[in-house]
């Protein structure tokens, strides 16, 4: 009998286990609208960037504002407050120990006027670009919008919550809290002090968890039917002379649902100069194509003389009788995207991607938005010569987004998930929603010409396969014109999620994880190691993450970890073995870990942070950065055939002419 209820105690914790493993393929909700705010001859914007109050949560008791209904009048009424500037992380802004650690939730609040014009013929609309991790937004007390997801967009209808030329408040709440099915993941828990217990917050990857509103809060204005989706595919042929934009419009409001067949959309496309090229008017679907003849295509930064070129269209949507309803303008570049399994080509030319893994992070602001900040990064960007960096390890600004565009300047879209493990059928559904909220945002930008859909997950776990099959299945079909990748530092020989990729990348420090030190053991573990990914799944292979930390101003000879000299050395070492593997075709980038030294969690292995840059914090080069300098526009040299700044070598000596002893030669 006792054997009998010992085996079926098994049994039944057999099948539990076995029902938790079960991960299915469900749908995920779809976003709708999230277009850029942009102001037209239809469309108001107004931002609610500033200093807003800020109130923090007992740690101890997270929800109780949400009991308390602190949304319900000023926050000042429920607490002190202190001024805390928006958009920016709010970690780093005060001088208390307390709120730089804070775990669990923080609350904003401001005051906004609305004019009496905004009443009439209207629809108000609320966004915020980036709120981490969670949000919950309340206007004058009444609930408008839940949003779960940092480092996107997310909006609502807010005309029917507003006070018309009147006084308005908007309160949010913000929770950090990172668990096992976030995205990233973390772990919460209690632990003891020396006055009682302390809320901890875990997690496995190497960055700062910093939290708030990270981005811009615009209020903006549409007219009642108005344009809420657009998205644009682009090719180009014959000879790369002749482009075509295929376009899709999706309308919403009264006159949409009433009188659909009376809805058409008017295009026209003008080129850098202002001068209309293009236009012409849709059917009753809102769709169709844009022959662009004598096409000026979109080249990536220092393959073509002129990079980064943009045609405006501007969609015009018209009702019945040809009355205007609503304007909308974004940019294009026409662009095509192939590769196969051993290139990856744009306008028909195959690209050697050289840059950086970066983050978004700064001293003070943290992860907030920084116009200056986002400029100067730019400048050191095409100031070294690279032509893409991957945005590591979630989403970016959408106004960054917008300035790779502009500047040439290709993007790996990489989404939240990073040292993703413990699989399950919860973290499936928001990876995927994590993914498809990205695409949403950004399917329409010609710099973003891959996407990655994590960074380092457990590719060798249980259940890796299926749920890295489904994740990659799904980015497919929301856009299939951009190759697939992840960056996997999982070993080839145990990895499960290759194959359901179309560009492997991977990450490997030899000579600093690896072998510490060791500068004999560099370059041909990485030749064996990227020959043996592409002979595992015979695709094209990026190594996407190498690199040492590096303080600086420290330097030895020899060279000696964590000195500018190691960093040097480290980085022509691996220069070595992708030379011998470009020779090998398949072998198609090199991606620098980090583009600047960035903040982490405390750790005695990181002193102030992670210094694996090759620029500070401060966004100044290391010893490092002018190697790589030299490197990047030599390769583009080669590759691209661009041509080199007169700055790239420093003068030294002319060997060319014959030396004489006379001092007047001298």
């Amino acid at each position: 009998m006792a054997l009998w209820l010992s085996s079926l105690v098994i049994g039944l914790y057999i099948l539990n286990f076995t029902l938790a493993l079960i991960i299915v393929n469900k749908d995920v909700k779809t976003s709708r609208g999230m277009l850029y705010p942009r102001e037209s001859e239809t469309r108001e914007v107004r931002s609610l960037d500033g200093i807003w109050n800020f109130v923090c949560s007992d740690e101890t008791n997270p929800t109780q504002g949400i009991r308390d209904k602190w949304f319900d009048d000023d926050l000042s009424k429920s607490r002190p407050i202190i001024p805390m500037p928006v958009p920016a992380s709010y970690n780093d802004i005060t001088t208390e120990r307390s709120l730089r650690d804070h775990v669990g939730t923080v609350w904003y609040d401001r005051k906004f006027f609305v004019p009496r014009s905004w009443e009439k013929d209207q629809r108000v609309w609320l966004r915020f670009g980036s709120v981490h991790y969670e949000a919950f937004v309340w206007i004058n007390g009444e609930s408008a919008v839940k949003h779960e997801m940092g480092h996107l967009p997310f909006e609502t209808e807010v005309t029917h919550l507003l006070k018309y030329g009147a006084e308005n408040r908007i309160t949010v709440m913000c929770d950090n809290a990172l668990i096992q099915t976030t995205v990233p993941q973390g772990k919460i828990s209690e632990v003891a002090n020396d006055g009682g217990v302390t809320i901890i917050q875990s997690y496995t990857f190497d960055f700062f968890n910093y939290a708030g509103i990270h981005r811009s809060v615009h209020l903006y204005t549409t007219p009642k039917t108005f344009i809420e989706e657009v998205e644009i595919q682009t090719k180009l042929s014959d000879n790369n002379s002749v482009g075509y934009i295929d376009y899709s419009v999706a309308v919403n409001g009264t006159a949409a649902n009433e009188a659909e067949n009376a809805l058409y959309v008017r295009l026209k496309l003008f080129n850098r100069e202002g001068v209309q090229v293009v236009n012409t008017t849709s059917d009753g679907k809102l769709e169709g194509t844009l022959k662009v003849s004598n096409a000026m295509p979109w080249w990536p930064y220092l393959m073509h003389s002129d990079p980064g070129y943009l045609y405006e269209l501007e969609i015009q949507l018209h009702g019945a009788n040809e009355q205007l309803l609503d304007v909308y303008r974004l940019k294009v570049g026409l662009r095509t995207l192939s590769w196969s399994n051993t290139t990856f080509q744009i306008n028909g030319k195959p690209v050697y991607f050289r840059g950086f893994g970066r983050h978004e992070d700064s001293d003070v602001r943290g992860k907030g938005l920084d116009n200056a900040l986002m400029v100067r990064d730019f400048n050191l960007i095409k100031w070294i010569g690279a032509n893409a960096y991957r945005t590591s390890h979630y989403p970016y600004s959408e106004e960054s987004m917008q300035f790779a565009d502009q500047h040439g300047i290709m993007i790996i879209d990489e989404c939240p998930s990073v040292d993703t493990e413990n699989y399950n059928q919860a973290l499936l559904d928001k990876h995927k929603s994590s993914l498809e909220q990205l695409i949403h945002r950004d399917r329409n930008h010609p710099s973003v010409v891959m996407w990655s859909i994590a960074n380092e997950p457990r590719t060798g776990q249980l259940n890796a396969d299926t749920y890295f099959q489904f994740v990659a299945n799904y980015t497919r079909s929301l856009d299939s014109s951009r190759p697939i990748t992840a960056a996997i530092a999982t070993p080839w020989t145990d990895d499960k999620a290759g194959r359901y990729l179309d560009i492997i990348s991977f990450n490997r420090y030899n000579a600093w994880y690896s072998n510490t030190g060791r500068m004999d053991m560099v370059t041909q573990r990485v030749i064996d190691e990227a020959t043996a990914w592409n002979k595992k799944y015979g695709k094209p292979v990026i190594m996407s993450e190498y690199g040492a930390d590096t303080l600086e101003g420290l330097h030895l000879q020899p060279s000696f970890v964590w000195s500018e000299e190691f960093q040097s050395e480290v980085f022509s070492r691996h220069f070595k073995a992708f030379d011998a593997l470009r020779r090998k075709k398949w072998f198609i980038g090199e991606f620098v870990w980090n583009f600047a030294d960035f903040k982490t969690a405390q750790s005695y292995t990181r002193v102030g942070g992670n210094k694996k840059g090759v620029f500070t914090r401060a966004r100044q080069p290391k010893a490092a950065a002018h190697l790589l300098r030299q490197r990047y526009f030599a390769l583009g040299r080669e590759v691209d055939q661009c041509s080199l700044p007169e700055d790239l070598f420093t003068y030294i000596v002319d060997v060319g002419g014959s030396i004489k002893n006379e001092s007047g030669d001298l």
